[in-house]
């Protein structure tokens, strides 16, 4: 027998290496990190494969299979601000201790954390104190809104509204005849949804002073009428003569407004922004509420290229090199041309439906050329706004010639915002330069009613191209440009996905050929705006190692979006944790 005693030499063999598994298992779970916080019994995709082929084809080891997708893994545990496992359900109980918090997410998609590339957070928090005007279809509903909202305000306060489509309305645009007859007592300003224009009453326009002698601002328009005196409506540049007129924030009331901005992406399950166009005033507020520890999610500040004071002052400073940080800044926000719906995106030949105008552009409009190329030697990545195919074409020229003076800004990862309208020449350039085209998908949907009589049927093939540009080699990132349009991470992939309005309209897609697929899309949303911040060593994949930011969402977006994208629409998200914390979690 084994065990007999003719086999001393073998007995003692087996002892000793029965005590040394038992040592070995002793010295692990010794050594074996505790979770903080685990989550189980997930459909979870950890993005640690590769990126899919430019036609969208999943690379060979994604979990795909049959045309369906499979989670890599069930759990996930975490420590710190780290994840500290990821794998199946039963392997994740080594990390369980008395301590730990365990969540059973039921089935819930556990995905990288959202990424929103594109926002306005002190826009979207104060729009919650706002007139809403994003249900209005025309002028009087608009203005029923407000006079019903000026009932319960003090005569002689301002009342603030905004969401009125500048695009859709367009050949019918508000003046303030009606506004001020409705709401005689209070001075009225409201913006449009994508914030190229404004709309005023008459007692708004005398406490800004302006009158028929009034010039409009270079790359600006005050609408007139036939006598020469402003209607109340307000275009591109202009919108800041009624807007500097409203009374100015306090400290405190911005952080408020940042704050709910905030709360609100963190309940959308985004665990960061990228803020375009940091002020001084904001700047303050962000860096006094980080100091507080109250940022919820993270920021990636980009400044304000019409800052030149703050500009100057993190030139010297340079951009921030340390990670650790709930607050970044290492980008520069800039504006080329305007919007396409209010005729302001630079076109290189004239729109369709307006013969003799091509749009607005150039450093009057906004872009320094020579402060920003300072801004690049300095290290700072820039994020240039570029709507027309005019207005892409001469930023992609800027952009070459500072990395032609300087083959280093080639490394910086910078960025078109928008890249709305793109001439077919100029695709390669964006991966020849390595500019991210940084996208809104909701805006495709949001402008298909009138986006081909601005740019007729040729030039329109160019636009709200994602698929041109992933076949180009180009790099995307999507994001939402809150406020301007819906933040709703279900309505971005359902747009990425479908080129479908909320309405499910067109059935088959509006120009469907441009449409990416579902991981495509996901990736957009987390792992590629990790890249496009310099942060895909720390998160973008759920990995031992990398922050524990992570989104549950109700719904399989990568399933569902191939098979049944409408049902997109019926999903919420459960979870949302932001370096081992939970910043929202949905209620039972």
């Amino acid at each position: 027998m084994f065990f007999s005693h003719n086999n001393p030499l073998r007995i003692s063999s087996i002892i000793l290496l029965l005590v040394s598994a038992i040592f070995l298992l002793l010295f692990n779970a010794c050594s074996r990190q505790n979770a903080d916080l685990i989550l189980l019994n997930g459909r979870v995709y950890s993005y640690a494969w590769d990126d899919p082929a430019p036609d969208g084809t999943p690379a060979a080891n994604a979990p795909y299979k049959d045309g369906a997708w499979h989670p890599d893994a069930e759990a996930v545990a975490v420590r710190g601000n780290r994840l500290i496992f990821v794998g199946s359900n039963k392997d994740v109980e080594a990390y369980r201790s008395e301590s730990t918090r365990v969540i059973d997410v039921h089935g819930g998609t556990v995905i990288p954390g959202l990424v929103d590339s594109h926002t306005h957070v002190e826009g979207l928090g104060r729009n919650l104190e706002r007139v809403n005007l994003t249900s209005a279809k025309n002028e009087e509903e608009a203005v029923a809104l407000v006079a019903a909202h000026a009932a319960n305000v003090p005569k002689g306060e301002w009342i603030v509204g905004w969401g009125w489509d500048e695009g859709a309305w367009a050949n019918h645009y508000p003046d303030m005849k009606l506004l001020s007859e409705r709401i005689p007592d209070h001075p009225v300003v409201m913006s449009g949804l994508h914030g190229f224009a404004a709309w005023g009453n008459r007692l708004a326009l005398e406490k800004a002073d302006i009158t028929a002698e009034t010039p409009p601002p270079a790359a600006g328009e005050i609408v007139r009428d036939k006598a020469g005196n402003p209607t109340g409506l307000f275009m591109n540049n202009a919108t800041g003569l009624l807007s500097a007129a409203i009374p100015e924030p306090s400290h405190e009331q911005r952080k408020r407004w940042v704050l709910a901005g905030l709360e609100e992406m963190a309940k959308s399950g985004y665990v960061a922004v990228h803020e375009a166009g940091v002020g001084t005033p904001l700047m303050q507020a962000l860096e006094s509420l980080e100091a507080k520890g109250k940022l919820p999610i993270r920021v990636y500040a980009m400044i304000s290229a019409r800052d030149e004071e703050l500009m100057r002052a993190r030139r010297e400073r340079g951009p921030d090199r340390s990670n650790d940080k709930m607050l970044i800044t290492r980008a520069v926000k800039a504006y080329y041309d305007g919007a396409l719906g209010s005729r302001g995106a630079r076109l290189l030949d004239d729109y369709s439906d307006k013969p003799g105008h091509r749009g607005l552009s150039g450093e009057n409009y906004g872009f320094d050329q020579a402060l920003a190329a300072e801004m690049i030697h300095a290290g700072f990545q820039v994020g240039i706004h570029a709507i027309g195919d005019a207005g892409n074409r001469e930023t992609l020229e800027f952009f070459e010639k500072v990395i032609a003076a300087d083959p280093r800004a080639k490394t910086l990862r910078h960025r078109i915002e928008h890249a709305q309208v793109i001439h077919p020449d100029d695709f390669p350039r964006f991966k020849n330069s390595e500019i991210i085209a940084s996208m809104q998908p909701p805006h495709a949907v949001e402008d298909k009613t009138w986006a081909e009589d601005r740019l007729g049927p040729e030039r329109i093939k160019g636009a709200y191209a994602w698929r041109t540009l992933r076949k180009s080699g180009a790099r995307l990132v999507f994001n939402s440009d809150l406020a301007g349009s819906d933040h709703n991470i279900f309505y971005g992939l359902h747009s990425a996905i479908t080129r479908r309005g909320k309405d499910l309209q067109p059935p088959t897609g509006w120009h469907i050929e441009e449409a990416v697929t579902s991981e495509e899309a996901l990736r957009a949303y987390t792992v590629w705006p990790a890249y496009a911040a310099f942060l895909e060593n720390e998160t973008g994949v759920l990995a031992p190692g990398k922050w524990a930011d992570l989104t549950v969402l109700s719904i399989d977006p990568h399933n569902l979006g191939m098979t049944d994208a409408h049902k997109l629409f019926e999903g919420s998200v459960l979870l949302t944790v932001v370096g081992g914390n939970i910043v929202h979690q949905q209620s039972r």
